[in-house]
């Protein structure tokens, strides 16, 4: 049974992914090599569960469960070492998480489940200098961030793992509010990112081409296909409006469509001129300095309400 679970990294993803677990009671041991990072995580993950207290979706008790399930730990092996459950939310590199599996694996429990948060590399690839016995306990987990408010989780259904084993971990997930999916084949980008990013894809061309405006581009998906999409799956919606209407559209729009196998030019540009967003002030829209706090807190207002209106979708 999954008590304690380790979270390695507490930057981007994996504190949200540790106060997920921590709300929902499981006494969550938190790794940070770097110092920085450490001394900061408790502050976030406070002020991120006082938003939901805020917004109405957790409550103050919530709160301070959330808090006090927490162990921060800047040593690896006394956070891993008793751990049921350990999920890696480092940096995308291969070797870095090869190495930090073959230090787990001497580290933990013989039972503990080892999980990565990635969906751009191989898991076959990222275990496989573990010892077989290991390796039918890996698994991807893959979160979206920010973790504590999207409500996806991609669960790795390879065949590596018993089905009991699977199963407890698929009902961790759910325990937690999550909407477990289970991804069949080790595929680059799992099944998510993979739809996002060809969606991604056209958007950018879209902007590159001068189709529309950006602030049209993201109206048109916003209140399109994604109004449609947020309660309704896209292979729903084509049963829904005819196959063989949807058939005859995409043999007619397809070959128009952008099929470029790179990243388009107008990012790439905008990345080279050291544009990168709302963390620089200017992307494809522009964030000056005294609005940045303000977008960033709308952009997660909109998430929560999405949140909590998900919960109809069932």
């Amino acid at each position: 049974m999954i008590r304690t679970i380790a979270v390695i990294g507490a930057g981007t993803m994996g504190h949200g992914i540790a106060h997920t677990f921590s709300r929902h009671g499981y006494q969550v041991n938190l790794y940070e090599p770097f110092e920085a990072v450490r001394v900061a995580a408790p502050e976030k993950i406070r002020s991120e569960l006082q938003f939901m207290v805020d917004e109405g979706y957790i409550t103050s008790a919530d709160l301070e469960t959330g808090m006090s399930n927490i162990t921060m730990y800047d040593d690896l092996e006394a956070a891993a070492k008793e751990a049921d459950y350990v999920i890696e939310a480092c940096p995308e590199k291969m070797q870095l998480k090869q190495e930090l599996f073959a230090q787990l694996d001497k580290i933990c429990k013989p039972t503990t489940v080892f999980a990565t948060n990635t969906s751009s590399l191989k898991l076959s690839e990222m275990i496989a200098q573990l010892p077989p016995e290991r390796q039918a306990l890996c698994m991807v987990s893959h979160w979206y961030n920010p973790a504590y408010l999207i409500p996806i989780a991609e669960l790795s259904k390879f065949g590596n793992m018993p089905e009991e084993v699977f199963q407890e971990v698929y009902e961790l997930y759910v325990a937690c509010e999550k909407q477990p999916v289970r991804v069949l084949k080790d595929i680059t980008g799992m099944v998510a990112n993979r739809i996002l990013h060809a969606q991604a894809r056209e958007c950018f061309y879209l902007a590159e081409i001068g189709a529309a405006s950006p602030e049209d581009i993201d109206k048109a998906l916003k209140y399109g296909p994604c109004f449609r999409n947020a309660t309704t799956g896209m292979l729903e919606v084509a049963d829904m409006g005819g196959l063989d209407v949807w058939l005859a559209a995409e043999d007619n729009m397809f070959p128009a469509l952008c099929n470029s196998d790179q990243a388009c030019s107008a990012m790439r540009e905008l990345v080279e001129a050291g544009h990168l967003g709302i963390k620089t002030g200017q992307g494809f829209f522009s964030y000056p300095e005294e609005r940045q706090a303000q977008a960033q807190t709308e952009f997660y207002k909109r998430l929560i309400v999405q949140l909590k209106a998900s919960k109809q979708y069932i």
